[in-house]
């Protein structure tokens, strides 16, 4: 991150994989698609090695052919076993603290996510967390197939105030990355996250491993 770039106004939170620990439940349920396809399973390691986005191409890669069932098939039913199941998953160690801290400072936080719309104001109430958010946005359907869109209108939101200075967006994919870039705003990636650490380096930005670096960067930031 470059000088210019500190002392940060607004943190654009991705959602799952960078507050929520859901990967392990996502690559179980990917397993569960694979097996009823007759396909091989894949492990965690694999998992963090292939996902990406949009979801389809994730799918294909995973050995997916949508000769017996279609991808919205698949998307569907991949759904309705996350949804039976994420309540057995929780937020990283940290995260609750840090949003908690910094809402006392003067950094206002905000979520985008590829996460449907209703499903991730519910999951926020769950954890009691949806307080700490200005913003909440997340997709209108169900196959995480990017938030580019998404992001640009927030960031117009975010910068329409005519005060808005530095935005960070923290996540834990290429794509958050890719949306960072597109709304000209700096990136810090999370290696707990959907993808492995040694994909997330060569972006060539900073990739930490826990909130309570995080912690330490903002710190220094704002300083």
């Amino acid at each position: 991150m470059n000088k210019s770039s500190k002392n940060y106004h607004h943190i654009i939170w991705d959602w799952n994989g960078t507050l929520f620990n859901d990967v392990e439940l996502c690559a179980n349920v990917m397993n569960l698609l694979l097996t009823q396809e007759s396909l091989p399973n894949i492990s965690i390691k694999k998992y963090k090695e292939i996902f990406t986005f949009p979801v389809v191409e994730y799918y294909k890669i995973a050995g997916h052919t949508f000769e017996r069932n279609s991808f919205e098939v698949l998307g569907k039913q991949f759904m309705v076993e996350y949804e039976i199941r994420k309540n057995n998953c929780g937020l990283f160690p940290g995260a609750k603290e840090l949003l908690s801290e910094l809402q006392s400072t003067n950094i206002k936080q905000h979520l985008l996510s590829a996460y449907e719309q209703n499903s991730l104001n519910s999951i926020l109430k769950y954890f009691a967390i949806e307080d700490y958010f200005q913003n909440i946005v997340g997709l209108d359907n169900i196959y995480a197939s990017g938030k580019s869109h998404l992001a640009k209108e927030l960031a117009m939101k975010i910068r329409a105030n005519g005060s808005a200075g530095n935005i960070l967006l923290v996540g834990d994919t290429i794509h958050d990355y890719e949306v960072a870039k597109e709304i000209n705003s700096d990136c810090i990636l999370l290696s707990h996250g959907h993808q492995d650490e040694e994909r997330l380096l060569k972006m060539g930005i900073p990739v930490i491993r826990d909130f309570k670096e995080l912690r330490n960067i903002l710190k220094e930031a704002n300083n």
